[in-house]
């Protein structure tokens, strides 16, 4: 039997806490045409955002340029957040040089090496949690960009 389910309150909490200690992501992208790809990545979460690096010119990159929205699940099947939102690509060369460094002092350095990595920055838009069938009433936490508690 499930637990009781969270408040709006205690799920915004836990969502924040899974935000920024977790590591890595589904991102679910789609072409020009509709097709959808999914790739786990590496993000790092500075309060606002969410951000990755993968190859400008891998599937997610090249989708991200035609389509630049993106769908993100967080987390355990049994403990999701999924992000639904816009996306801002950087180039190395234009990424900015704090954003860079944050990812490189949670993850990894994607500025150097052979690989010329792309950073694309999620400004969440649509942000849904929840853990059992009890908590899927409510479990919408933020709508156009907006936290709803």
């Amino acid at each position: 039997m499930a637990a009781q389910p969270r408040t709006l309150e205690q799920r915004k909490h836990d969502t924040l806490v899974r935000l920024g200690k977790d590591l890595d992501a589904w991102v679910t992208t789609a072409s020009d045409t509709g097709v959808p790809h999914l790739v786990p990545l590496s993000f790092l979460w500075d309060g606002g955002t969410l951000t990755f690096a993968t190859g400008p010119t891998s599937v997610t990159g090249r989708n991200l340029r035609a389509r630049p929205t993106v769908r993100m699940a967080i987390g355990p099947t049994r403990d999701v957040v999924l992000v639904n939102g816009t996306v801002e690509a950087f180039s190395a060369n234009t990424v900015p040089a704090e954003l860079a460094d944050a990812f490189a002092a949670k993850l990894w350095e994607a500025r150097n090496g052979g690989t010329r990595w792309s950073y694309y920055q999620v400004t969440p838009q649509r942000i849904l949690a929840w853990r059992e069938e009890n908590e899927l009433p409510g479990r919408e936490l933020m709508r156009d960009g907006r936290w709803l508690v």
